[in-house]
């Protein structure tokens, strides 16, 4: 018999995001967040990654002034927000030993800059995680996952201001207390190299504001850098208020490959590598690496860095590094003259090696494997996957859906972890993306599936809601149960 080398207590799971499952968006006092703004773009290529994520000034007065919940489709969600214990109880008999959830800013503080946090909200996050607890799943939250208060964009310019530091402090600190008792694992800012693929989302920064490119890049800097110490600062919270819980950051592992030998072709995927990991370095290494220092130089950009920040950075670094992995890259100093993909997150030169899905991914459970060893070797910390999957579009015929070809992208991807632990990685657990349908963050459908469970919902808004195991919830149920025993014995 081959052996599996998932460790006794592997957090196997699924993840979400508030605004993307929850709905609810303007009940109980909560306020609209960036994803309120967010548009289901049908006359769009779902592979034109830009455009779909792109968000303007206007696109931002538009949005304030409606109520639509048809093209404004985080609005609506799965319903979560009324739905989480029938859900919650299906994970339970998936078999999920944990379940990744993040907690709406706007829910607990609807403009982001109140003194005092809504109590429904607070309530609401109490009564969600309980009945996790109560079933036997480890909550797994992420503080700001894409769901800045719009108010703070508006008026603030979005983390580009100081003193929105002040304002995530105030609310971890009301989730690091109030949930104390609740969570053990949080992670502060999700995707937080994301900020130059969408600064709108990730930081609040509209990029059209600003009288050049290099304006806007220089803003945007200074955004992720209060992030950094918002990290620090919310880290520092956790360890005073609950010293046996966990601080994780989380980084999208964009790993990329040279097209081929040449050294030009080494030197730049080296260099794109190195951008993609300045982020975990600081908040891992507390300290900025001295390439990116020497960039502000060369730029002419304002240094970010305040005295005092220094300390924070480097007295409160996160436990663990969980990271996104959904595709790898390839880089050409010829990228002109080479036939291009998309993808959920970015694009790049097409790999003919690799299988491409229908949003244009590049299908690579080898690269899975390849980055956790070298982000293990890189930083000696635990690792934890808290997001991987594959958007599909699935067919519901008389309750079923026989999605075998979401079960070989899992296993493919599960028995290149299994290698990676072999090779000495310590990796904590896995969740998969999206594990129940959920709206796409890209794109805003419906149609662009993840889960193990199907929600009866269209791109339109229209649908019973009604839930449904797919086979890979099955599936999925036996390699929890096995611990991954059951991938070798198929």
């Amino acid at each position: 018999m081959k052996k599996t080398y998932f460790p006794d207590g592997f957090l196997w799971g699924g993840a979400t995001a508030a605004n993307q499952i929850e709905g609810a968006w303007n009940v109980d006092g909560k306020g609209m967040s960036v994803a309120d703004v967010a548009m289901f773009k049908p006359d769009v290529d779902v592979r034109d990654y830009k455009s779909q994520w792109h968000v303007g000034q206007a696109d931002i007065e538009k949005a304030m002034v409606s109520d639509d919940e048809v093209y404004y489709a985080k609005r609506h969600g799965i319903d979560f927000y009324n739905r989480y214990k029938e859900d919650i109880a299906l994970f339970a008999e998936l078999g999920f030993k944990t379940l990744r959830v993040s907690i709406a800013w706007t829910r607990l503080f609807p403009n982001g800059n109140e003194e005092e946090p809504n109590e429904k909200g607070v309530e609401f996050y109490r009564s969600m995680l309980s009945e996790l607890k109560k079933h036997g799943i480890e909550p797994l939250v992420t503080l700001s996952h894409y769901e800045m208060p719009l108010y703070l964009v508006n008026h603030y310019d979005g983390w580009v201001s100081r003193k929105v530091i002040e304002y995530f402090v105030r609310f971890a600190e009301v989730c690091l207390t109030e949930y104390k008792d609740l969570v053990k694992y949080w992670l502060t800012f999700n995707e937080i190299d994301s900020v130059f693929r969408h600064a709108f989302t990730t930081v609040g920064v509209v990029e059209e504001k600003y009288e050049s490119k290099k304006k806007a890049e220089e803003a945007i800097y200074t955004a992720v850098h209060n992030q950094f110490v918002a990290s620090s600062l919310a880290t520092k919270i956790m360890k005073e208020t609950n010293p046996d819980a966990q601080m994780g950051a989380m980084l999208t592992r964009l790993l990329t490959y040279p097209e081929n030998s040449d050294p030009k072709n080494i030197e730049l995927a080296q260099q794109i590598n190195r951008n993609n990991l300045f982020y975990s370095d600081v908040q891992i290494r507390g300290e900025y690496p001295k390439h990116v220092l020497n960039y502000f130089e060369e730029q002419g950009f304002e240094n970010p860095i305040h005295e005092e920040d220094k300390q924070i950075l480097k007295d409160y670094t996160v436990d663990f590094l969980s990271l996104s992995y959904y595709m790898s890259l390839v880089s050409s100093i010829h990228e002109d003259e080479r036939e291009k993909v998309g993808g959920n997150v970015t694009d790049g030169v097409k790999n003919p090696f690799l299988e491409t899905s229908e949003w244009g991914w590049q299908v690579d459970p080898k690269g899975l494997k390849i980055a956790l060893i070298d982000l293990y070797d890189r930083y000696q910390i635990p690792l934890f996957v808290v997001e991987n999957g594959i958007g599909s579009k699935d067919k519901l015929v008389d309750g079923k859906v026989h999605d075998d070809y979401r079960i070989d992208y899992f296993r493919d991807h599960f028995l290149a972890m299994n290698e990676a632990i072999k090779e000495g990685v310590d990796l904590m657990g896995y969740t998969s993306w999206g594990c129940i349908d959920l709206v796409s963050a890209s794109t805003s459908q419906m149609s662009k599936r993840y889960g193990f469970i199907y929600v009866d919902l269209d791109d339109y808004n229209e649908g019973t809601l009604e839930r449904y195991p797919k086979d890979s919830f099955y599936w999925y149920q036996k390699v929890i149960e096995t611990n991954g025993q059951s991938l070798l014995d198929e």
